[in-house]
């Protein structure tokens, strides 16, 4: 793999650039695997990059029936946070976090993590007592987390309106080393690394069946052949249920669409992440100088990939009172992802009924900032058949009732 750099650059620029490689190989699938991970987005191909360098597996295939990052790794608004109230979900968000910090050196892609700080707002009395129980949570739990009064909100971010007349923001959770990261840098710097170290990335290969001998999975068939493997991830988010179905297995989530929007450019005027979860919206800027929306997902089962009108008005009406500025904005563009929904809005990172099967899913609307450790934990599961950080993520927490609850937590923000 040729190594990106500022020098390279230079020397390709002086040869008009006649020397760059292909990102990553686009090899034709081979009749046998040791693994092979379903869903070549974020998630899928953090887990086939940690098999590779922390356990040196890399007879792995990623399989994706469209392009890579076409998904909801594509689809998202870049939020990383890890200021969540439950320890397992404080460990899992916090390791990808730290993660996330270096992540750029480590694949030799600029992934431009910016951690520029997340607010998440306070603006009923009730969310005061959360946060600062959030707060204590995440001292414990070792995430640098604050929770801060209205002035320093204000200066945090000038354009926040402090004294709205129906939500007042009485104070925020702040969280100065979370902020956001390029989305589909993520997913090229992933799949480079992976294919450097071997590992075959296959696009345009629909699974269609899941193969099984004697309860163990023996592989699966899909649009380009059939392939064999001794274990097999499904990391496929939204669709999840329909691979769990041809496995002979059912999830206990629901497919939701979630949609975002950004405005036209405007110069820079907001250096920090606002999420404001009584109003069913959170903002930030893009380098481009967009205003990047988000808001909660929709209240029915879909799977659409495209906004509502209805929604779009929902979530900008309701930030308009916090935010009066976004009044004079334009929309530029909207778009939805996909997500999978479990009842506790805690993910699924297990093995399942059918032996050598895997799954991670479930991350509902924090699938993006969860990448990096989400992999390291998947990579541990199948390799070693345990993840210390995955453990209180199994099927059987539903059965037994050990739910994590982030209900709060995740299932309006991002």
């Amino acid at each position: 793999m040729k190594r990106y750099s500022a020098f390279s650059i230079f020397r390709e620029a002086l040869r008009n650039n006649s020397g760059w490689q292909r990102a990553w190989a686009a090899p034709e699938p081979k009749a046998q695997y040791d693994i092979v991970i379903v869903g070549a987005g974020g998630h899928g191909l953090a887990t086939a990059y940690y098999l590779a360098r922390n356990h040196g597996i890399a007879n792995v295939a990623v399989l994706e029936k469209g392009w890579l990052g076409g998904g909801n790794t594509g689809r998202n608004t870049t939020v990383i946070r890890s200021n969540y109230l439950q320890d397992p979900s404080a460990a899992i968000y916090e390791k990808s976090r730290s993660l996330y910090e270096t992540l750029s050196q480590d694949l030799n892609m600029n992934i431009m993590f910016s951690p520029r700080g997340v607010m998440m707002l306070a603006q009923t009395e009730h969310e005061v007592r959360g946060y600062k129980r959030t707060a204590q949570a995440n001292a414990l739990q070792g995430v640098a987390t604050e929770f801060i009064p209205p002035a320093r909100v204000r200066e945090l971010c000038p354009i926040i309106r402090i004294d709205g007349p129906r939500y007042p923001v009485l104070g925020a959770l702040w969280q100065p080393r979370a902020g956001t990261a390029r989305h589909d840098a993520v997913a090229w710097g992933y799949a480079r690394a992976c294919s450097a170290m071997g590992i075959d990335i296959i696009e345009r290969c629909e699974v269609t069946a899941i193969r099984s001998n004697a309860g163990q999975v023996a592989g699966v068939e899909t649009t380009r052949g059939a392939i064999s493997c001794g274990k097999l991830a499904l990391v496929v988010a939204g669709h999840s249920g329909h691979l769990a179905e041809m496995a002979g297995f059912r999830l206990p989530i629901e497919s939701v669409a979630l949609q975002a929007l950004v405005s036209e450019p405007i110069k820079p005027c907001l250096d920090v992440v606002v999420m404001a979860n009584t109003v069913h919206g959170y903002m930030s800027q893009s380098d481009k100088g967009e205003m990047v929306i988000g808001g909660g997902a929709d209240g029915y089962n879909n799977y659409t990939q495209r906004g509502s009108f209805h929604h779009v008005e929902e979530t900008v009406r309701s930030l308009i009172e916090t935010f009066p500025m976004l009044s004079r904005l334009k929309m530029l563009r909207q778009w939805g992802g996909i997500v999978d929904m479990t009842g506790d809005r805690s993910p699924i990172l297990s093995k399942t009924p059918l032996g050598g099967c895997y799954v991670n899913c479930g991350w509902g609307t924090g699938g993006f900032k969860a990448i990096p450790g989400s992999g390291w934990a998947m990579a541990e599961l199948l390799a070693k058949g345990h993840s210390p950080l995955a453990e209180a993520f199994g099927l059987d927490r539903f059965r037994e009732g050990r739910f994590i609850d982030e209900s709060v937590a995740a299932g309006v923000a991002h």
